[in-house]
Parts: structure tokens; C-alpha cells; sequence
């Protein structure tokens, strides 16, 4: 088994590669970024007779308006958000006392305190909170959306409640977000590039790290250092495993000691520079010397991703690729994963399209500038090893370019 090591030659170290992506900061137009991004989210609301919005959803508030805070502590507190109209303001509802932190951004026309209602932050102050945020929520209908309807990502049973005994519906706002950053504009494609070189030199850092004696854990924080110091933002997942416990599929890092000649696979789920996700799954060989098994499972793994993707391009339905997708032989199917391809961008994004038993989105096209994640596990049900592979890429008008440069092992 040899690595084809395409990324970098011996002439070129990591510490000049790393150089190199950091250039691409100046080569990015953020006002063309966020201008980009906030006419597709209003296109969509318009699109849905809907006159405004309220984003929870950190990756959601991003997407609009371009501001950071505390992004994994609000995946859970309900203690930041946003308000867009379609034809008035764009107003951020800020954490305590961190208004400053976005007073640069062009594209936010007022920043207020965020009033919170979550009994955390409010204990038996709760409902007297929620009827602030209500009457606050009720002023904007009555200047900003005169329907009384208003989309809104993540909520909780008593807010709904609420609002509607004010007269004011609740619509869901995932689909409004997931059709807006479907298609990505030039500069947003330069981000993702700029994470997957991030993720590319972790790849090759872990690489160079992985020998017998260590632990999952130890490997996998290479992956996070390198994102981090380069400047990432976090890690959604952290499926890492090696030997016996690559199949099945899923299973987290551990404090497990690696053996030479066990496969080591991983995800990398890793949400890198500008926000933007590098979402591609390798799979090693502690001592790079693949038994005949491993060779099987790992070029099976290839032939899946490497079929599917020659069936997409432009105007391709999902329905037509669900029907003509690479057929899965009977003794992996159980072990599946749960996917054949999803959309990627900030985070994991529509479409889902899943194995033809599983159901999944069929209704829509692939379209130019779209960027997609190709998936294959292949691990027999009850065996003792399994190799995940996935690979990224954008749509173009006559097939797929590979954007995960970090090359596949040649077995």
C-alpha cells in the first residue's frame, strides 16, 4: 500500500501550506458574502408569503447576518437571536452585554439586548421573561409583519403558546434557511475551500501522528489543534474509531490503545475558517500495511463513492440518482449508513438522500453550485472491521469537482 501524497510534496512543507491558505482571507469579498446570503434568506421568505423571521439557530444566524457568539452554547440556550424582515430592519437580539462584538457587521441595522425566557437563565422569573419577549415579538408584527404569520428555526412549546394568543402564527423556518444555502455564491465556495485545506493539514498531522500505542482521543485531538490554530471554530462530532470498533459504524474516540495493522477511520464534521464545514471521512491502516480484508472493504468503499458521483450533474433529479445509485451487496446493507450523499455548507445541510428503503428527499434537482458530500461505509454485519470514505464536492453544470483534495489511500 502506498499514500499518494498529492497535497504536498517534499519541497513543500506543512508550514508553507498552511501560509498558503491564509491568504485566501484577502481574497475573499465579505460584503459580497453576507449581501449574498441575506437576499437569498429574504428571496426565500418572499418566495413563502412570509414577511419575517426569527433565527435562533447559531449556524442560522450566521448564515444571515454574518455575527458570532458563543456558537455551541446557544445551540442549547435560547439566550441570542435574530430578527429579518423582508422589507424593513435587520435587528440582532445580542447575549448580555455583547453588544460590541458585532457593531462592525454593515448588514445589522439595530443590535438590542436579547431578552430570555429559558429557566436557566431566569428561574422563577421564567413567564414573566416570556411576556417580555412576547410583547416584544407583538411590537415587531405590528411595525415589520402585518400577516401576523412569522417563521422561526428553534422554539419552545410555551413561546408558541404565547404567541399565539397574541394573534401571531409560528411557520417553520428550517426549510426557508435550507433552500437559501443551497446554492453558494463564489465567495462562499472559497471559505469552504479555505476550511478544507484546514482539514487537509490535520489529515496529514494525524497521519504523520498515528502509530501503535496511542489512543483514538490523542489521535483526534490533532484533527481539533489544527482546526482551532488555523482559525476553525469547532467540531460537530467525534467519530473516530479504530479496529473492532469500526464496525459498526458511529461509534465515538475513546481512551482505546491503537494496534498496528487495525484500521483507523474517522469523520472529520470539522466546521473550519469563516464558519464553513469540511466534512470528508478517511480510513487508515496503523503501519500502512492493509491485510487482504481491509484492501476489499476499502476499495468496495471507493468503487460506491466513485459510481455515484459520475451519475450527478446539473438538472439531475433525486429521484434518478436514488434509482440508478450503486446497489450496496446484501451483506453490508444492514451496517449502512444513513446516507448516500447530503448537501454541506455551514453544517450538514438538504438534501438528505438516503438508501432506497429508508425514504428520504426525492422531489428536488441537483443544481450548479450546489456542494455536496458523497458517503460510503462498508462493513459486514456481525464482521470485524469497516472503512468509512466521504468525499466533497461541487455541483457543476456537466458533473461533480472534487473539492476534498486529501487523497484516498492506493491499495
Amino acid at each position: 500500500m502506498k499514500f499518494n501524497r498529492k497535497i504536498l510534496s517534499e519541497n513543500q512543507p506543512i508550514k508553507k501550506y498552511i501560509s498558503k491558505k491564509r491568504l485566501r482571507e484577502d481574497e475573499i469579498d465579505f460584503d459580497e458574502l453576507r449581501s449574498y446570503r441575506l437576499d437569498r434568506l429574504r428571496n426565500e421568505l418572499k418566495k413563502n408569503n412570509i414577511e419575517a423571521c426569527i433565527l435562533f439557530d447559531p449556524v442560522n444566524v450566521r448564515y444571515a447576518l454574518d455575527t458570532v457568539n458563543m456558537s455551541v452554547y446557544n445551540m442549547h440556550n435560547l439566550t441570542r437571536y435574530c430578527f429579518i424582515s423582508v422589507d424593513g430592519p435587520t435587528i440582532l437580539y445580542e447575549y448580555f452585554n455583547c453588544e460590541i462584538l458585532s457593531k462592525g457587521l454593515n448588514l445589522i441595522d439595530e443590535i438590542r439586548p436579547a431578552i430570555t425566557w429559558d429557566y436557566f437563565s431566569n428561574g422563577d422569573q421564567s413567564e414573566l421573561q416570556l411576556k417580555k419577549w412576547v410583547n416584544e415579538v407583538n411590537d415587531l408584527s405590528n411595525s415589520y409583519f402585518k400577516s401576523k404569520k412569522i417563521a422561526i428555526d428553534v422554539i419552545n412549546g410555551p413561546a408558541v403558546n404565547e404567541l399565539n394568543k397574541k394573534g401571531i402564527q409560528v411557520l417553520e423556518a428550517k426549510k426557508i434557511l435550507e433552500q437559501a444555502r443551497v446554492i453558494k455564491s463564489s465567495e462562499e465556495i472559497k471559505c469552504m475551500r479555505a476550511a478544507l485545506d484546514v482539514a487537509d493539514i490535520g489529515i496529514i498531522k494525524m497521519r504523520d501522528y498515528l502509530k501503535s500505542g496511542i489512543t483514538e482521543d490523542e489521535l483526534w485531538s490533532i484533527l481539533h489543534k489544527t482546526n482551532i490554530e488555523n482559525g476553525g471554530e469547532w467540531i460537530e462530532c467525534r467519530i473516530l474509531s479504530s479496529g473492532s470498533r469500526t464496525n459498526p459504524w458511529m461509534q465515538e474516540s475513546s481512551n482505546k490503545i491503537i494496534q498496528d495493522g487495525e484500521i483507523v477511520s474517522f469523520d472529520t464534521d470539522m466546521v473550519g475558517p469563516y464558519g464553513y464545514c469540511a466534512d470528508i471521512s478517511r480510513a487508515f491502516v496503523c503501519g500502512n500495511k492493509f491485510n487482504e480484508h481491509q484492501k476489499k472493504i476499502y476499495s468496495t468503499a471507493v468503487e460506491q463513492i466513485d459510481y455515484n458521483s459520475r451519475l450527478i450533474k446539473d438538472g439531475v433529479s433525486f429521484r434518478e440518482f436514488t434509482e440508478k445509485a450503486w446497489i450496496l451487496p446484501e451483506k453490508y446493507y444492514g451496517n449502512r449508513y444513513s446516507v448516500m450523499l447530503h448537501g454541506i455548507g455551514l453544517c450538514d445541510e438538504w438534501p438528505a438522500i438516503r438508501y432506497p428503503t429508508d425514504g428520504g428527499e426525492r422531489s428536488g434537482i441537483f443544481q450548479k453550485n450546489m456542494t455536496i458530500t458523497l458517503e460510503s461505509y462498508i462493513g459486514e454485519v456481525g464482521g470485524h472491521e469497516g472503512v468509512k470514505l466521504e468525499q466533497q464536492y461541487l455541483v457543476g453544470e456537466n458533473g461533480l469537482e472534487l473539492m476534498s483534495h486529501h487523497p484516498l489511500e492506493q491499495i
